[in-house]
């Protein structure tokens, strides 16, 4: 299994530039200080001489370094951010509430501030999460067979037409144009990298993605004419499935997926999406070794088209691929998902080793 590590000149010039591509798959210690920290730290940076760079916490500790007091990187960032955790909570607590610039003032927070951080550590404002959150509530009044007006309520929205072009915006088209007696249908999915929308019938999963995908509403009105119009709302034995298996996923219980699948591409496409579930989880290939396993070294750019045309995410890993140098590359999921996905993954690895 090849391993892409970036070089050592890479690595420092990462931390230098406090590249977050880099955050949480290496980190740096520093032999002058016997800390070790991660490249993003706001420290002033090291000599080059006094920096050796590991890929986990524990073998840091393991050769003897103790972890940074500012930048933490024992401790998920998110969660050491205050700011981010009360608001979080807060969200939770208040799942329907509209959230506005106003409320942050109100709890005597800096919009710019909490706008910044949560873009770095969720790739979204906070004020789009909570708009996810809120059409989580009207998606979820549907699915469990609630009229329209009922889930516009229940996702705290005065007018129909806003709901109705809120919800277009995320899955292609208005709630009214889905099926009510469904082939397929499609929910909600809770992860901690953010809410998905999983789509099945009652045999197969069709379609996996993150709420805040830019493709996701094509994929959906792509899946709706192959299904003839009989696309809508509800849950199927197959969700409960991926659901179940996402969250041992991601508490580190099992990283095999057994969900059957419903491959939408061309035979190529389709070829290389086979070949990414051969990927171990903590394992990574490169764009131009998945098209040499497939015996098509020259088709390395179709490869590339073939991962970002995945529809079924985490589970179809095309987040183990990357580019040739080490770096993360594109990721339709946001690259923040991407190094969080990997940085998780590297449990898995370690314990098989």
């Amino acid at each position: 299994m090849l391993k892409i590590r970036p070089d050592f000149d890479t690595l420092y010039e990462a931390l230098l530039n406090r590249d977050p591509s880099y955050d949480g798959r290496m980190f740096v210690c520093v032999a002058s200080t016997g800390i070790f920290c991660r490249l993003t730290c706001p420290a002033r940076k090291p000599k080059r001489e006094n920096c050796t760079f590991h890929e986990t916490v524990a073998e840091c500790i393991d050769a003897g370094f103790r972890p940074c007091k500012r930048c933490k990187p024992t401790t998920p960032e998110a969660s050491a951010d205050p700011v981010i955790k009360a608001l979080i909570s807060e969200l939770e607590r208040r799942p329907a509430y509209r959230w506005g610039e106003p409320d942050l003032h109100r709890m005597g927070l800096d919009p710019s501030t909490v706008r910044r951080s949560f873009k770095r550590h969720f790739g979204m404002t906070f004020l789009e999460m909570a708009r996810q959150r809120r059409l989580q509530e009207g998606f979820s009044a549907l699915a469990d067979g609630g009229k329209v007006i009922e889930a516009q309520v229940s996702a705290g929205f005065d007018s129909a037409s806003a709901f109705r072009e809120a919800f277009a915006k995320t899955l292609g088209q208005a709630p009214g144009a889905f099926s009510t007696d469904p082939l397929l249908k499609a929910d909600w999915v809770s992860t901690p990298l953010g809410p998905m929308i999983a789509i099945a019938d009652q045999s197969k999963l069709h379609l996996l993605e993150f709420l805040d995908r830019k493709a996701l509403p094509s994929e959906v009105k792509k899946l709706q004419r192959n299904a003839n119009g009989s696309l809508g709302f509800g849950r199927t034995k197959i969700i409960d499935q991926i659901q179940d298996e996402l969250t041992g996923f991601f508490e580190g219980r099992k990283a095999v997926f057994e969900t059957p699948l419903a491959l939408h591409g061309t035979p190529f496409t389709r070829d290389v999406w086979r070949e990414l579930l051969k990927i171990p989880a903590g394992g990574i290939r490169s764009y131009s070794e998945v098209a040499h396993a497939l015996g098509r070294p020259e088709a390395v750019r179709a490869v590339a088209r073939a991962n970002g045309a995945n529809q079924i995410a985490v589970v179809i890993p095309c987040h183990r691929v990357m580019g040739a140098d080490g770096s993360l590359t594109g990721y339709g999921g946001g690259l923040w998902r991407k190094q969080k996905l990997i940085e998780l993954e590297r449990s898995y690895r370690l314990a098989d080793s």
